[in-house]
C-alpha cells in the first residue's frame, strides 16, 4: 500500500529528506501511527476582522482562536482505510494553551483531481485541494488550491473572497534533531489571517487500531 503523499509526489517524494520520508511514507497497511511533540515559537492571528471567522471554524476544529508564544503542541497522524475504502491519512493537532484548541483534518489522494483533497475539521464539509513538492533542500511545501463546500445537497465552490490561501514548510533540522513547521494562511485581498511556526520531535508507535478521536464524525464522499 503507498501513502498519500508518495501518490501525490510520484518520483520527487525520494528527493525528500529521509526523516519527512519516514514521517508522510507510511499507510494503512504498515500499522504504525506518527506522534509528535513540540513547541509552537508563535501562533499568530492577522487583523481583527478576522476573529469571528477564527471562533467560527473553532466550534468544528478548522481553525484556532488564541494566539501566543512558545505553545506546546501535538500532532497525530494516522492511516487507516475510511467507509469508503479510500486510503485515509488523520491530522489531529493540538495547540496546548490554557483552554486547548484543535485544528484537525483528514487527507486522501484524489486521482479524479489528481491531488491531495483535505477535509478539514470534524464533519469533512469543506474540502480543498492541496498541491505538493518538494524544495531545492528536501523539505515539503504544500500549497493549498480550489475550496469546496459540501453540505447536504449543496456542493459549490467557496469563492476566494472568503477564502485563504494556505502554505506550509516541514523539513527535518539535522542540528536539532527535530522537525521545523511554518503555516501561514493569507487572504488575497484582506492579507494574512493565520499562522504559526515551531519544532517538534517525532515517534511512531504500533497501531492497529485508529482512534475514533483520530476520525471525523462524518465522512464525505464528494471531493
Amino acid at each position: 500500500m503507498t501513502s498519500i503523499f508518495e501518490r501525490a509526489l510520484g518520483m520527487n517524494f525520494r528527493r525528500l529528506h529521509s526523516r519527512l520520508q519516514e514521517r508522510f511514507g507510511f499507510s494503512s497497511a504498515d500499522g504504525i501511527a506518527c506522534v509528535g511533540t513540540g513547541t509552537m515559537d508563535t501562533v499568530w492571528h492577522g487583523a481583527g476582522f478576522t476573529r469571528p471567522f477564527l471562533a467560527l471554524g473553532a466550534r468544528r476544529n478548522i481553525l484556532v482562536r488564541q494566539t501566543g508564544q512558545d505553545i506546546s503542541f501535538t500532532i497525530q497522524n494516522h492511516a487507516y482505510r475510511d467507509s469508503f475504502g479510500r486510503e485515509t491519512m488523520a491530522f489531529t493537532r493540538t495547540f496546548h494553551f490554557d483552554t486547548p484548541e484543535h485544528w484537525d483534518a483528514t487527507m486522501i489522494h484524489s486521482a479524479e483531481r489528481d491531488t491531495i483533497v483535505d477535509y478539514l475539521g470534524t464533519h469533512q464539509h469543506i474540502a480543498v485541494d492541496l498541491h505538493a513538492s518538494v524544495d531545492e533542500r528536501g523539505a515539503l511545501l504544500i500549497r493549498s488550491g480550489e475550496q469546496r463546500l459540501h453540505e447536504g445537497p449543496l456542493n459549490a465552490r467557496i469563492p476566494n473572497l472568503v477564502t485563504g490561501t494556505a502554505r506550509l514548510r516541514e523539513s527535518y533540522d539535522e542540528r536539532l534533531g527535530r522537525f521545523r513547521i511554518e503555516v501561514a494562511v493569507v487572504n488575497r485581498w484582506f492579507g494574512p489571517l493565520f499562522g504559526y511556526r515551531g519544532t517538534f520531535t517525532a515517534v511512531y508507535p504500533a497501531c492497529d487500531t485508529v482512534p475514533t478521536s483520530a476520525q471525523p464524525l462524518r465522512e464525505q464522499l464528494r471531493t
